[in-house]
């Protein structure tokens, strides 16, 4: 798998909020989420759909205003400097925004119009992002006709037009095809070398393992944080993988022990996230009277997924460690 560059500057914070909170009647989208996201580098969301990661997006870039909570963004404060901010952020939504009835320059001229770009230059931008992102050849097409790789590239050709120093992407490959998304991540990559810092929402693993840093969001909670590498080494259990014959009755069986967190079959393997509070989890699998069919047991290592399904879910741990109820 590709990974993305090294940031160019960790250390200097580009979004941070503290206690950020947005509630709609009862409803509470995003709950106390404390951020601190470094220039250069690409931040990701990571969560299921309806777990706040777009209107925490919304707060940040200033179109919505939060119900609680502070908000800094490139040195500004949301929500009071949006109008400052949205001439140095570029925003990608996840459904296709742009005018279907526009040829791809007229989109593009639309919007180098948007954020005031002399005549002159926005030209020779527009020439630049055709190239850059292989729409020369499409420019006088009407973007409703594109494929949905093309009008990706296309949705974030007008995202940079402004060259921005932070950029949003709201679930930005939910609707193309895997060798789209692989180039659109190369694209990116390209960004963050240049100095761009990106936040990205996602509910692809394989995704969110590309980013330098991730923040895992469930119920509008921030339920881990850190790279992917981190994340990993911080989960709670560990991973086996079984093989045998009647995986489907061997699953049920499993998921009612305490010691499993899950279980989860993957073809002809069973992938066993066993707690951590056992210290040979080979051995104390092979004990288990349901293992004397198992053909094979061995311990993996644990991937994105894995994290994912530890951090979220009933009776995952709390930030203290101690298991969660949830709804």
């Amino acid at each position: 798998m590709t990974r993305a560059p090294g940031p160019t500057d960790a250390a200097e914070t580009v979004i941070r909020t503290r206690g950020l909170t947005k509630t709609f009647g009862p409803k509470t989208a995003v709950d106390r989420l404390d951020l601190d996201i470094a220039r250069g580098t690409i931040h990701g969301f990571l969560g299921p759909n309806g777990c706040g990661k777009t209107t925490a997006i919304r707060m940040l870039t200033g179109l919505l205003t939060p119900s609680a909570g502070e908000v800094e963004v490139l040195g500004l404060t949301m929500p009071r400097d949006a109008e400052a901010l949205k001439y140095r952020i570029g925003y990608m939504t996840q459904s296709f925004s742009l005018y279907g009835d526009m040829t791809v320059r007229e989109n593009l001229d639309f919007m180098s119009r948007v954020f005031g770009l002399k005549r002159k230059a926005a030209l020779a931008r527009i020439d630049e992002l055709l190239e850059t992102y292989h729409l020369t050849d499409l420019a006088d097409q009407m973007s409703g006709k594109m494929s949905g790789g093309q009008r990706q590239r296309l949705g974030l050709a007008c995202a940079v037009l402004n060259k921005p120093d932070l950029l949003f992407l709201d679930e930005p490959t939910s609707a193309v095809d895997p060798e789209s998304r692989r180039d659109f991540w190369e694209q990116l990559f390209d960004l963050c070398e240049a100095g761009t810092t990106i936040l990205v929402t996602t509910h692809f693993m394989d995704e969110a393992e590309r980013c330098h840093s991730i923040s895992i969001l469930e119920l509008g909670k921030k339920r881990a944080e850190g790279s992917p590498a981190e994340l990993m080494e911080r989960m709670g259990t560990n991973v086996l993988e079984v093989s045998g014959p009647d995986l489907r009755t061997l699953r049920k069986t499993l998921t009612a022990l305490p010691e499993v967190r899950s279980a989860a079959q993957l073809g002809t393997r069973l992938r066993v996230l066993v707690t951590k509070q056992i210290a040979d989890p080979e051995a104390w699998f092979r004990a288990l009277p349901e293992s004397q069919s198992v053909q094979q047991v061995a311990r993996v290592r644990p991937n994105l997924e894995d994290v994912f399904v530890t951090n979220t879910g009933v009776s995952a741990p709390d930030a203290t460690g101690t298991p969660e109820a949830r709804p």
